[in-house]
């Protein structure tokens, strides 16, 4: 699944790309697809007339804020959610089409976003102007902070660590704790904070957790600037691939020695997630400071 890396470039890719842009049409392959409103017909119908002022992110979560081509006012939202396989991509109106092709918004003659998903789990939303995007993308009032937003403190973070006895692992990835990290990158922090991931939340210390605070937002911007992880299905809006993994310290690494200590990587299974980690780098024994 994209985690906030992945989705934050291809939020960069359109705001490149899609910005002013009309709407000028849209085609719904797959009708499930559109969570609001209840049916295709009525989502393109709210998309007529419309232009994309800006595209923004939270969580895992797209929306592009929308603008009447007719008169200045706003004219809702565009919401999308990626989930396990979906695509964004910004191609020529003549290229081919992808057979999990499932939304197709045209912009101009020439150009158009197709959404891409091979698992049909990925969702789009239309919300017009009257409602609160949080009234319909309800996911989004759930989440906790941005890690890179100073309401993502070392005091937040430790005060709700230590009111869990759940692994780690498991904690981090809780969309109510912190929005956005995922799999990929809840490993990563682990492995660079020195904590084993089945460490209960509540045993870290202060200094421990503002390691791993720190450690969160150092790999989701290092990522960013690799332009996110491509291990099975993400690419960009331009097609390329992410360029993280073949930096990675531990993910997707299993039996690989680590970049660190030589010691081969293991892979457990903790809340159902695969885990990746080094067993001498995290050892059980957490340090003091």
């Amino acid at each position: 699944m994209p985690e906030l890396p992945e989705v934050e470039t291809v939020r960069r890719g359109l705001d490149r790309y899609t910005l002013d842009r009309a709407i000028t049409g849209t085609e719904v392959l797959l009708p499930r697809t559109i969570a609001h409103p209840e049916t295709p017909q009525e989502f393109s119908f709210g998309l007529q007339h419309t232009k994309i002022q800006g595209w923004h992110r939270r969580g895992k979560y797209l929306y592009a804020q929308l603008v009447s081509t007719k008169t200045p006012e706003a004219a809702g939202w565009l919401g999308v959610h990626l989930r396990m396989t979906g695509q964004l991509l910004w191609v020529e109106s003549h290229t081919e089409l992808h057979k999990h092709t499932r939304v197709r918004l045209f912009l101009g003659k020439d150009r158009e976003i197709r959404f891409v998903d091979q698992r049909t789990f990925g969702q789009m939303w239309w919300i017009p102007p009257s409602k609160q995007l949080e009234q319909v993308m309800t996911g989004i009032a759930k989440l906790g902070p941005e890690p890179f937003d100073p309401a993502f403190s070392t005091g937040y973070f430790a005060a709700k660590l230590q009111k869990s006895s759940r692994n780690i692992k498991t904690v981090i990835l809780d969309q109510n704790l912190v929005a956005g990290v995922g799999n990929i990158y809840a490993d990563e922090a682990l492995f660079m904070s020195k904590i084993h991931p089945n460490t209960s939340a509540n045993q870290l210390t202060i200094d421990r957790v503002e390691l791993l605070r720190a450690s969160i937002i150092a790999v989701l911007q290092l990522s960013i600037e690799q332009g996110g992880t491509t291990f099975s299905n993400y690419l960009s809006v331009q097609g390329t691939n992410g360029n993280y993994g073949g930096m990675a310290w531990v993910y997707n690494r299993t039996k690989q020695p680590c970049r660190v200590c030589g010691t081969p990587i293991e892979k457990i299974r903790l809340g159902g997630r695969g885990t990746h980690y080094c067993p001498t780098c995290q050892s059980h024994d957490l340090p003091t400071s």
